[in-house]
Formats: structure tokens, sequence, C-alpha cells
């Protein structure tokens, strides 16, 4: 909506004007104290200008938070997920992960963290009905060499695991192709990448998804106990760089990461996600402010079980949109497929 459309006194009006300011959408892309500065006005009229805009382009309507929930084809961007390649685990988190925010998973090593962050990665290339976003992945490792036999081991399985695609369409995919890896070994490193190289593919839209594994294994090499403070700062530098990204691009980033355990019997405060009260995420409250979603995975060991693959738990922890739950998943050669009937609240 052009400037001259807003309520305002003609002299303010010439003064958005004289500034190049043609839109009611560009003055509000600017704060009040750089408003003034490019205006020349008062920090009154600069307000006056700002609630003026926002008005005009805000109309008359006024939605309940329900009405924004419940109206999804007016809202599209709010409702869509990309799916994690299993009907189960998909109505465990309402479709999936959110495309704006970091979702963490955390569990102890063989709990199958790296097996649904590969799944992820084939499943974000297939089309949007079916779950998919029509793009590529970036994987970073901090830790491991990137599995490839595995990844080729999935890829192969495909149709066994999405039966609700078709064969004709999973093999006119290059799964293969479309995942971009890249190796990193400390923090330097890691925030260069994030910040420089992974943009680019994001801006060129070649990905939509992006992989940290893991999120702690640079950080607990290069610090110490005694750098913490310094330690706290890359870690708040990442997650915004991460969130902004995801913002921006509306890209699900997904970050694996390690567990420690606590000494103290009490474990520590709040809930954790495990069975195990004595432990916890890596990397702290400094780590966990930063994200939208905390899963955790957890094998269950049990000696009297049925044989066949080990079961494993899937939490949600935390999250805006849900509540805490649960259900159990089992990983074969064809990959991640949550157990039904085990949803849990």
């Amino acid at each position: 909506m052009d400037v001259d459309q807003l309520d305002l006194n003609p002299r303010i009006i010439a003064a958005i004007k004289k500034a190049q300011l043609r839109s009611a959408r560009e003055v509000l892309h600017l704060s009040g104290p750089d408003l003034q500065r490019l205006t020349g006005l008062s920090a009154v009229d600069a307000r006056r200008v700002l609630q003026a805009a926002s008005q005009c382009l805000r109309g008359s309507d006024v939605f309940t938070a329900l009405q924004v929930y419940q109206q999804k084809a007016q809202f599209p961007g709010q409702h869509q997920r990309l799916s994690l390649g299993c009907p189960v685990l998909d109505c465990l988190l309402r479709g999936g992960l959110p495309l704006d925010g970091i979702t963490e998973l955390a569990g102890r090593s063989s709990a199958g963290k790296t097996q649904l962050a590969l799944q992820l990665c084939l499943a974000v290339q297939l089309p949007r009905q079916h779950g998919g976003l029509e793009a590529g992945a970036v994987y970073i490792c901090t830790e491991d060499v990137f599995p490839d036999r595995r990844l080729q081991q999935l890829i192969v399985h495909q149709p066994q695991l999405r039966t609700d695609v078709p064969g004709e369409l999973l093999s006119k995919i290059r799964f293969g192709d479309q995942i971009f890896v890249e190796h990193v070994a400390d923090v330097d490193t890691l925030l260069e990448c994030v910040g420089r190289r992974m943009p680019v593919l994001l801006a060129r839209g070649m990905a939509r998804l992006v992989v940290l594994d893991s999120v702690a294994a640079p950080f607990r090499c290069e610090f110490d106990s005694q750098a913490s403070a310094t330690r706290a700062r890359h870690l708040q530098t990442l997650g915004a760089t991460l969130r902004r990204l995801s913002c921006t691009f509306q890209t699900p980033v997904l970050c694996i990461n390690q567990v420690t355990e606590t000494m103290d019997e009490r474990g520590p405060a709040g809930p954790q996600g495990f069975s195990d009260e004595r432990v916890s995420p890596a990397l702290g409250t400094t780590w966990s402010n930063q994200l939208l979603m905390r899963l955790t995975a957890e094998r269950v060991h049990s000696e009297e079980g049925p044989p066949g693959p080990p079961a494993r738990t899937l939490r949600v922890v935390f999250a805006p949109h849900l509540p805490p739950t649960s259900c159990s998943y089992t990983i074969s050669a064809d990959g991640v497929r949550g157990t039904p009937g085990t949803k849990s609240c």
C-alpha cells in the first residue's frame, strides 16, 4: 500500500517520501530510531508512522489463536511439516518436523539417532503430497565419517518402507545426489559452514533440511570447564545462525546431541526424557534455550522380550505445539518404523 494512503499529516508524508520510502511495508522494515534517522522526524512522529502503517496492513479483522490454527488453507505454512517417513512417528509429532526452528534429537549411542536423520534426508526429497519438500539435505558430520553404506541400503529399501509412494516415483528420484555432506572438526569450521557455505545451498533451493550430527562433539573437544563462558557464546552464535536460516528458508534443522550422566542420584532438575534420571542431553541450558523442540531416543534393554529388533522409545520432551508423549519404534534394513498402538502420554 502506498504511503499516500496512510492517515498521517501531509508534513509527515512528505518526510517519508523524501526518505525514498514508497510503501507501508518498506516503513515497517525499519525500527523507530532508524525511521527517525532516515526521515528526520521526531520520536513521536516516527511512532505514529509505524502505528499507521501497521494498522493499514493489518486491516480491521481480528483472529483468535484458535481461528488461526483452524484456518489451515489461509495459513498453510504454519501447519506444514516434514514427514519422518513413517505414519506412526508422524502421528506422534502431528505431521513431522516443523519447518521453522531447531529440533534436537538426543540419546545414547546405538539409540538410532543417525538412522532417523538419514531417513529424513530421503523423505525431504519426496513431493509435498507425500510429506517431503522436493529438495535435498545438508548433512554436517562432526564425529564419524558419513554412513554412506547405510544410506545406500535405505535407498534400496525405500519401496518397502514407503509403500504410500508409487514405485515409479521412487525410481525417478536420485536420492544420493541430493545429500550434501560436510565434515567439520572444530567449532570455528562449524560456524563458518553454517554462516557462509550453507546459506548458498539454501538460497538456491538445493536443500530444505539441515542435519548436524552431532552438535556436542566439537564443543566437548575444544572447551573445558574453565572456558564455559566462551563455549556459551559460541553455542548462542550457532543457535542464532541456525534459527535465522531455518526461518528465512523455511528449512527444518535437526541437531543430534549426545548425553551426559551426573553422579548425583537425584539427577538434573526438570524432565530430561530418559528412563534414567541421571542422564540428560549434553551442552546444558545454554543450548536448550536455542531449541524449538527436544526429542529423545532410547534403546530399551529387555532380557525377556520377543526375538527380533530391539525396541526403542522416541519421546517428546518439550515443544510448543505438542504434549510430552512417546512411542516405541524399531530399526530394520528398511529403516525406522514406529510401533502401532504404543503411543503414550
